[in-house]
């Protein structure tokens, strides 16, 4: 897998986990506990931690993408003043307030997956949405074969991550002059939610052909309700999840949009701990869009748990 690096400014996450009481002590911001995205990028934290001799605490909010909750949780990790914060915003309007707290505490943040509005930075890593959503929306497109009627679930409405994965979507649509768009509604990055709107929309259209998903879960929402009913179509999500790569190899899901969440995990503390260690750092690291489909499925076959992280230095070389 190839990664591209580039640059602009980026915050910093928290993990709990690790037990390396010495070194410094690191906290990870994810929005929830229902995702296997962000449970991912925990692992990938943890993972880097246990590599570079750090502590990490994990700060998830119990109530799925609560900006109160996180907004109060960032309140609490100021008091305590860790070394450094890996931070994704649950909301990246939202959070500003938040971040500016962190940058008058001078606690350096790390920006990962969601980019945040405003505030001061080390670093920025993720990957782009909009290219994902492109790159995976041709995909799909192609395989219904140019023609036929799809639907769109999208994530949380308004959020930065489902606008810019739509928009590929509807731009991979214009190339395609024969594919008709039947509807496009928020599934907001649920399984269960993605499920009843997929069998809402079964109900009005007799017909569809495939289903652009803006993450993989609800993907996996619409393939179970596609087959209550006893339907087909084409399948596509993204986050290149543990169940989306086994429903790749089962041939239930097309493919899914490589946005690794678990090198974001690894490369957003080894970014904070090179910055506390007085060691050079880019502004921003951004992941190459990636289709993960049966021809490239075999290095997404290993579990999260048992991957090694890579460097910052190989992500750049390569």
């Amino acid at each position: 897998m190839k990664y591209l690096l580039s640059v602009t400014a980026a915050l910093t996450t928290l993990l709990s986990g690790s037990a390396f009481a010495a070194g410094e002590t690191i906290a990870v911001f994810t929005k929830n506990l229902t995702n296997p995205y962000f449970q991912a990028v925990r692992v990938g934290t943890e993972t880097a931690a246990k590599t570079l001799g750090v502590k990490v605490i994990q700060y998830v909010p119990t109530k799925p993408d609560s900006i109160p909750e996180q907004l109060s949780q960032v309140e609490d990790v100021i008091v305590k003043k860790p070394d450094a914060i890996v931070f994704i915003p649950v909301d990246y309007k939202a959070l500003v307030p938040a971040v500016e707290k962190i940058n008058a505490a001078h606690i350096p943040v790390t920006n990962i997956t969601d980019r945040s509005a405003a505030g001061d930075f080390i670093a920025f890593v993720g990957a782009d949405d909009y290219s994902i959503g492109l790159a995976i929306g041709k995909r799909l497109l192609t395989g219904i074969g140019g023609k036929g009627n799809v639907i769109i679930l999208e994530g949380v409405k308004g959020s930065l991550t489902s606008t810019n994965r739509v928009r590929g979507f509807t731009d991979a649509l214009k190339e395609f002059p024969n594919v008709k768009l039947l509807a496009s509604q928020p599934g907001n990055f649920q399984r269960l939610n993605a499920l009843q709107v997929m069998e809402n929309l079964m109900q009005s259209f007799p017909s569809i052909d495939g289903v652009l998903a803006a993450n993989d879960p609800m993907a996996v929402g619409a393939i179970e309700a596609l087959e209550g009913a006893n339907r087909k179509a084409l399948v596509i999500g993204i986050n290149g999840s543990k169940e989306a790569v086994e429903l790749i190899k089962s041939g239930k899901l097309l493919a899914s949009g490589d946005f690794n969440g678990f090198i974001q995990g690894c490369i957003g503390i080894e970014i904070a701990v090179r910055n506390l260690r007085k060691q050079s750092t880019p502004k921003e690291v951004m992941l190459k869009p990636i289709v993960i489909d049966k021809t490239n499925l075999a290095p997404y076959e290993t579990p999260v748990e048992q991957r090694t992280c890579p460097t910052l230095e190989q992500i750049v070389s390569n």
